[in-house]
């Protein structure tokens, strides 16, 4: 099949194509499997990447990553292909790749919510939230919904002249428009401004917006802080097919260290805490947390900012039910949230508040918008407007921003430059995790009795339980040793299975020399004593459910 391309949107049947030829093309690096099915069928597909040669996958630490979970949020589609065929195509010329794979897996879910991408690419498409089952309702209410209605292959903006319209022709820059002064005087040229669409049982008079038959919001039907009164949430955690074996999956794999999730837009990494200031989180964890954001802000260019501080809808409700809430709160792990794209920080704006900007900008920063459209992509970014004949409204105008592939999704082609760094920073985010190593193995004969030392420790970054809170939680266990002794032996002091607690990484000590000192709080011993024959063979076992395993056989005497 041809090779892949980062310059267009892909659909399900050619990205499950792609999966399988490299499955098969690179089967001691790549198992593709189905984590269940959406609601209308489809495959969930997730990868796992990592150099089979060197152990399992359950056997080392690992990353996960997800794309898609909205549905006309695509663009997150392509950094997780384009992720995967970057690990794939340099193991074995890059030398962070090959580490990677060779210490550490990459559970990846290129498209979480299938069903919802299909609309959102068809020929003639259809925006919803996330999944395509109805709900709260299965019956479609009166009113205006969204729909391609030119059948172009484009859901635009749909103008009509009103006089009481909110709506005016920017004095400059005719294409544009721009709300009206509070203070504009009546009888003037003012447009009413709608999403294409249509009105069902429409009386000639009032225009409202049927609630959405497709109401749920997969993002909110996580297990933390879950509400009802959520928008989207859905009848229960975890109710919906795309999101229940993901949990499953997640907590049947405790050697998950952290996770990304991909979305898109506003051009930003989103981390906890969502439900309350970042000062109530364990200190150790927010000074972790930031210093992997300056990373990802070097690595992409993307700041690192808290939700509940700078990335809210409402700024006095939080979103309850997310997936990165979830896997910081409940499991402990660094969980991130990655907003692909902002064509405001493309056209040259700098220092807006994310969500504050959709409710108030000066008109000058649309203006920007547009001259950055025309300059970069030959004006097709905004469609001018053009007269259509409405079965409802008549005559009317479509036209407007193009927001699925300007606003929404980086233009095709903008897409490759876009999300190529976005994969060094999931690299980084994999690479930072605890790893159980072989630190020493010693043994002291007289005889028939042996002494035995094992010294192992953590070459990783972080420390073996990741964060306080998964402490706090207790949803991390401790280092464990087995010792198997054969037949004949006898174990004299020491335990045949120890229990060694946490071992530190590097994130929690200092970036200056001033003062402190550098303990080996990584490392853990533990010696026994012995009696058996000459020549006996003795396995060691440790393990840390997060750090790995590592097995070793000593020969005694």
């Amino acid at each position: 099949m041809p090779d892949i391309q980062f310059d267009t949107y892909y659909r399900y049947d050619a990205i499950t194509s792609f999966l399988q030829d490299w499955a098969a093309r690179y089967p001691n690096l790549c198992r593709l499997e189905s984590l269940g099915q959406s609601f209308e069928g489809r495959d969930i597909w997730l990868v796992t990447l990592t150099n089979a040669a060197s152990g399992p996958d359950n056997e080392k630490p690992a990353y996960w990553v997800d794309a898609n979970i909205h549905a006309t949020e695509v663009a997150p589609s392509s950094a997780a292909l384009y992720l995967i065929h970057k690990l794939l195509t340099q193991y074995g010329q890059d030398d962070k790749i090959t580490y990677a794979l060779d210490s550490r897996v990459f559970y990846v879910v290129p498209r979480l919510n299938p069903d919802g991408a299909e609309w959102a690419l068809a020929d003639r498409p259809k925006f919803v939230r996330s999944s395509t089952r109805p709900y709260p309702r299965t019956e479609e209410l009166d009113g205006f919904f969204q729909e391609d209605v030119d059948g172009d292959g484009r859901i635009l903006s749909m103008r009509l002249k009103d006089p009481n319209g909110a709506w005016k022709v920017h004095p400059q820059e005719p294409r544009l428009l721009i709300p009206r002064a509070a203070d504009d005087l009546p009888g003037g040229d003012y447009y009413r401004l709608l999403p294409e669409g249509q009105i069902r049982n429409y009386d000639g008079v009032t225009i409202d917006f049927a609630p959405p038959v497709q109401g749920l919001d997969l993002n909110r039907n996580f297990p933390v802080h879950w509400s009802p009164d959520q928008q989207g949430a859905g009848p229960y955690p975890t109710s919906e097919p795309e999101i229940r074996p993901v949990v499953q999956f997640i907590t049947d794999h405790p050697n998950i260290t952290g996770a990304l999730t991909f979305h898109t837009f506003s051009g930003v990494h989103l981390r906890p805490p969502t439900a309350e200031p970042e000062d109530k989180m364990p200190t150790q964890d927010l000074y972790t947390y930031k210093a992997m954001g300056k990373k990802g802000t070097e690595l992409t260019g993307y700041p690192a900012v808290s939700v509940f501080h700078d990335f809210k809808y409402d700024p006095k409700e939080y979103i309850k039910g997310t997936f990165d809430d979830w896997m910081y709160e409940h499991l402990g792990v660094y969980a991130w949230t990655t907003e692909i794209w902002s064509v405001q920080q493309q056209a040259g704006i700098k220092d807006y508040k994310f969500m504050d900007w959709f409710r108030e900008h000066p008109v000058e920063d649309d203006v920007k918008i547009m001259n950055w459209l025309d300059e970069t992509l030959d004006g097709e970014g905004y469609v001018d407007w053009y007269p259509f004949e409405h079965p409802q409204l008549g005559q009317v105008e479509l036209g407007g921003w193009h927001t699925f592939l300007t606003w929404r999704n980086p233009p095709y082609k903008l897409l490759e430059k876009e999300i190529a760094p976005l994969a060094d920073f999931v690299i980084y985010n994999c690479l930072v995790s605890p790893r159980l190593e072989l630190h020493s193995v010693e043994t002291e004969s007289h005889g028939d009795l042996h002494k035995v030392r094992l010294v192992v420790h953590n070459t990783g970054w972080l420390p073996t339980n990741i964060t306080e809170q998964a402490m706090k939680m207790k949803v991390v266990r401790p280092l464990e040793v087995d010792l198997a002794l054969p037949a004949g032996a006898t174990l004299i002091t020491g335990q045949a299975k120890t229990q060694l607690g946490q071992l530190k990484g590097r994130d929690h000590k200092g970036v200056t020399t001033i003062w402190g000192g550098d303990p080996t709080s990584e490392r853990a011993k533990v010696e026994w004593v012995i009696r058996a024959p000459a020549g006996s063979e003795i396995t060691i076992t440790a393990s840390h459910q997060r750090a790995g395993t590592l097995r070793t056989t000593v020969t005694l005497g």
